[in-house]
């Protein structure tokens, strides 16, 4: 009754293969997108943007580059973090040496020389898979914090060694500073987010996307039929390098606004991405925003429930915060461990034969 394809007709190979080959589908994406670029900027006041919008469109950026390694490539990654602070980093050296380059071309070189980066500490992906490459992964992920720490060039020999997003414009728009509009910086990367994910999305659909599934469906067997697991395995990790880098510059440029490398890109963030990853689920597009949504809608509801009505102690609510989450990590793992798109997949099969039982 509600979700039906009855009379919804594909009479090309195009629109049978476009990504909402369903009407109600792309009504409800088109209806989605109007809201968002239109309503939402007009509704949108400080804590809004730094507690939901802002944080959910940046690390849906990550995830969906994260995804594309882990759930579209089966190259597993625990260096998500560090990969983050090369982003920022890099966008801090671009606005510091270069004050009349734009916003948008320093966030995207940032994202490109996060992708050398990650394709240089992809190289060892060739040889070994699996926990090794975890672990290889998380090597990286140490060294390149140790490097932010010690070598005082990427700070600019800051004496506490904390970088600072200089005040830029777009538009005539602050965009990073205290001066910065909420609207502004969500429109910013509301825009980016957007972009990037159908970038992502036609480009998992693409030979290369096909490439990427081969490798991590059966490795052995794809380069059996020509698939060179050289470029497949390096190319995904320098388009996801790429996002990952694009959102650790946005998280540092437009959110945080300063940062410091131990406490801002640090082990949780790394661990943090790859659970948003399996709560939303494996190489799905929408698994990757609605993981992003709910690792950072459910700490601030739970703040919200147990400082605010409860009246606890924030730092009693933050320990029982951890606590909470983790369990429910734990049980909605238990419960499907195909993450949140698996449920939204079978909640559509079910919307097509309601009211009738299946």
């Amino acid at each position: 009754m509600f979700y039906r394809e009855a009379g919804d007709f594909k009479t090309s190979y195009s629109k049978d293969e476009q990504t909402f080959p369903i009407k109600l589908d792309r009504t409800g994406y088109y209806a989605v997108m109007l809201f968002a670029f239109c309503v939402v900027p007009f509704m949108v006041n400080d804590y809004w943007a730094s507690a939901v919008l802002l944080p959910f469109l940046i690390y849906a950026i990550a995830v969906i580059g994260l995804n594309i390694l882990i759930g579209y490539c089966g190259q597993l990654s625990l260096g998500s973090g560090g990969f983050m602070a090369v982003g920022a980093y890099s966008s801090y050296k671009l606005m510091t040496s270069f004050p009349d380059l734009s916003m948008v071309i320093v966030i995207l070189l940032s994202g490109l020389i996060t992708a050398l980066v990650g394709t240089a500490f992809g190289l060892p992906s060739l040889r070994i898979k699996g926990f090794y490459l975890a672990v290889a992964t998380l090597a990286a992920q140490f060294f390149l914090v140790w490097l932010f720490n010690k070598v005082a060039w990427f700070y600019n020999y800051s004496a506490s060694g904390q970088i600072s997003a200089p005040e830029r414009t777009i538009f005539g728009f602050y965009i990073t500073g205290p001066n910065t509009q909420p609207a502004v910086a969500y429109l910013f990367c509301l825009a980016f987010a957007v972009g990037l994910a159908w970038v992502a999305r036609n480009m998992t659909r693409s030979n290369t996307g096909r490439k990427w599934m081969a490798i991590r469906d059966m490795d052995i067997a794809a380069e059996i039929i020509g698939v060179n697991p050289l470029k497949a395995k390096l190319s995904a990790f320098a388009v996801s390098s790429f996002y990952i880098g694009v959102a650790g510059a946005l998280l540092f440029s437009v959110y945080l606004g300063a940062a410091e490398v131990g406490e801002s890109f640090g082990m949780s963030k790394s661990f943090l991405l790859v659970f948003m990853v399996i709560i939303g689920g494996l190489g799905s597009m929408f698994g990757s925003f609605a993981g992003a949504a709910f690792m950072v809608l459910l700490p601030v509801l739970l703040k919200n429930i147990m400082v605010g009505q409860l009246g606890w102690a924030t730092d009693i609510a933050a320990h029982f915060e951890f606590v909470i989450v983790g369990l429910l990590i734990v049980i909605f793992l238990i419960v499907e461990p195909h993450g949140l798109a698996a449920l939204w997949r079978v909640a559509k099969d079910k919307l097509r034969l309601w009211p009738f039982p299946h």
